[in-house]
Formats: structure tokens, sequence, C-alpha cells
């Protein structure tokens, strides 16, 4: 029998007030001490910074970094950050229906066949967006999950520490290195591939979809998302692990 700590912290995620369940462990041990990095950094630096946390899909990052925000702010000795995610970064859907790439067999295929796969975000604007939020501040874009599409310059950062949560943050690929380089500090969340699968799967029954066409989406589209965030992504400062009781460690290296 586990002999964990575990705290019941009430949160907004997505718009609903949710009950979200943290270890003390991880609490104490990862994120307070995360936070005061920041914290330190940021008065090391002088400035406005950005903070990156990479994961792939379906490894909670969205509510945690939310509770980090959290956190932050309700702990007098740190700096409050301001959680954002890169969703709000893929192409449109209009763009994304009439733009196509090929798959690996030579097949042209619309590109929201693959929405949400590395190749339909609008990298160059991320970068921008990037680029004027360590400076003035800007107008961030967000992804409304009721209509499914992108939400442009929906609303206004000025925070001194912005806290950004996405797969390909840290992807090893031509179009996502450069945002790479505007990261102050870096976290890299790992799990195991089978942990995640039935996650991603069980999502969408949730959500109802039959489970038989919840695994045909995750072959076709999850789990190449997956393999491309864990095989693809580049060197963190710090990499933490999704065990399987929903839990996170610290890997030390």
């Amino acid at each position: 029998m586990s002999d964990k700590i575990w705290n019941t912290y009430k949160m907004e995620v997505n718009g609903l007030e949710r009950e979200v369940r943290f270890s003390k462990n991880a609490v104490d041990k990862i994120f307070m001490p995360f936070l005061t990095n920041l914290t330190k950094l940021h008065g090391r630096l002088g400035r406005k910074m950005t903070a990156f946390i990479a994961a792939p899909p379906a490894t909670g990052k969205s509510t945690l970094t939310l509770f980090l925000e959290k956190l932050s702010r309700e702990t007098p000795e740190l700096s409050p950050i301001r959680a954002l995610g890169m969703d709000g970064f893929h192409h449109t859907n209009e763009y994304l229906k009439s733009h196509t790439t090929k798959t690996e067999d030579g097949k042209e295929v619309p590109l929201m066949s693959i929405k949400g796969a590395p190749e339909t975000f609008d990298t160059d604007l991320l970068q921008t967006k990037l680029r004027e939020v360590r400076q003035e501040g800007t107008d961030w874009n967000i992804y409304d999950r009721k209509i499914h599409d992108v939400v442009p310059n929906a609303i206004s950062v000025e925070d001194e520490i912005i806290l950004i949560e996405g797969n390909y943050l840290l992807l090893q690929d031509p179009h996502w290195t450069n945002i790479r380089t505007l990261a102050d500090y870096t976290v890299f969340i790992t799990a195991d591939a089978d942990f995640l699968k039935e996650r991603l799967i069980s999502r969408k029954v949730a959500g109802g979809m039959k489970r038989e066409d919840a695994e045909k989406f995750y072959y076709a589209s999850d789990s190449k998302n997956v393999e491309t965030v864990l095989n693809n992504s580049g060197s963190a400062d710090e990499i933490w692990k999704l065990t399987e009781d929903d839990d996170f460690e610290k890997i030390e290296e």
C-alpha cells in the first residue's frame, strides 16, 4: 500500500472548477524548488522571462502549469508566474483544410487530418509572440475547445514570468529549434508510452467515442505525436517523469 500523502486542490481548468490531486512530495520536492529557481533567475536576469514545460500528450501539462501558477501566487516568497499554452498557435481550421502534407507513403492529405502534429502549428507566429512577451508584453492566442479553433490575440500578457506548456517546445526540428532559444529555463516531462496510450484512448472514450474508434485514432494520430515528443525532444534544465499513479518524480542526471 502506498504511503504517499496526497493533497487535493480546487482550481479552474478550461473554465470549469475542478479538484486536482498532487502528492505532497511532488509539491515540496519538485514544484516548489522549480518555482524558487524561476524566482531567483528572474532576479538575476532583471527582465521579463519565459520558461517552458514540454511533454507528450496526456501528461496533464495544462493542469500542471495552471497549478504551478496558483502555487506561485499563493506563496509570498515566490514571484508570481503566468501559465500559458502553445495550442493557440495551431494554424486555423481554415488554413488546415486548405493546405496539404504528404504522408510517409507519399499520399497527399489535408493538414486538418493530422491536426496536432508539429507541422500544423504556426511556428513563425509563436516565435514572434515569444519575443514580444519577453519585451513589452503582447496579446496571446488561445485555443477554444468549444469551437475547436484558434482565437487570435485573446488575452493580454504583461506578466514578468511566463510559463508555457506544449508538446513540441523542445523538438529537435528546424521549425522548432529557434523557439527553444527563447526559453530562459526548461522542463521536459517524460512518461511510459504504453501508459500514455491508455490515457489517450480512455480520454476519447470518456468523450463519447467508441473504444474501437478511439484505438484507431490513437494509432493514426496520437501515437505518432507521443513518439515524436518522447524520441525527438532536446535537452532540458530539468526532467520530470509522470508515474502510473499520476504522480511526478524528478529524474536526476
